[in-house]
C-alpha cells in the first residue's frame, strides 16, 4: 500500500465504477485489504453471493440497508457495521426509500479490485455471474432456479 491521502471526493487514480447500479469509488487497495466508498440508490441490490476467500464488511454512513443471510434479514443504519464472514452467503438490498452511502471492505483483497474493473457498466446478469466466478465471488441461483 502506498502512503498518502485519498481525498473524500476521489477514488484511487481518479477511478470509480458502476457495479449493479451502485457507484463504487476505491479508497485503499493492497494485497491485505481493499476498501471502497459506495453510493447505493434506493431499489438496488447485490444478489445473494459468497466470498469463499475473503471476509467482507460494510460501515454505514447514511441511509439504511438490509442484509440477508439465508432467510434472516438484518437492517443497518448510520454508524452500524455489517460483518459478512468468508464462506457465508449474503445479499445486500436498499429497500429504504432513500439512497444509502457506506464504506465496504474485504480482507484479503484477492481479486475483487480486478472484478470491479471487469464489471464496470455490465448489465447482463449472466455476464455478471460469469465474471464474478472468475474472480472468486460465487452468486447463488435465483430461488426459482434452485
Amino acid at each position: 500500500m502506498e502512503q498518502g491521502i485519498t481525498p473524500a471526493s476521489d477514488g484511487l487514480d481518479g477511478t470509480s465504477w458502476n457495479v449493479v447500479g451502485h457507484t463504487y469509488t476505491p479508497k485503499l487497495h493492497s494485497p491485505n485489504a481493499f476498501l471502497w466508498h459506495a453510493a447505493i440508490p434506493d431499489g438496488t441490490f447485490v444478489p445473494p453471493h459468497v466470498h469463499p476467500t475473503q471476509d467482507e464488511w460494510i460501515i454505514m454512513l447514511e441511509g439504511a440497508l438490509e442484509v440477508e443471510f439465508g432467510g434472516d434479514v438484518h437492517k443497518a443504519g448510520p454508524g452500524d457495521t455489517i460483518r459478512m464472514p468468508k464462506g457465508v452467503a449474503h445479499g445486500i438490498f436498499n429497500r429504504s426509500g432513500a439512497a444509502a452511502t457506506c464504506v465496504f471492505g474485504v480482507a484479503p483483497a484477492r481479486k475483487l479490485f480486478d472484478l470491479f474493473v471487469a464489471l464496470d457498466g455490465v448489465t447482463d446478469p449472466e455476464e455478471l455471474v460469469r465474471l464474478s466466478a472468475l474472480h472468486e465471488v460465487d452468486f447463488l441461483p435465483p430461488p426459482d432456479a434452485a
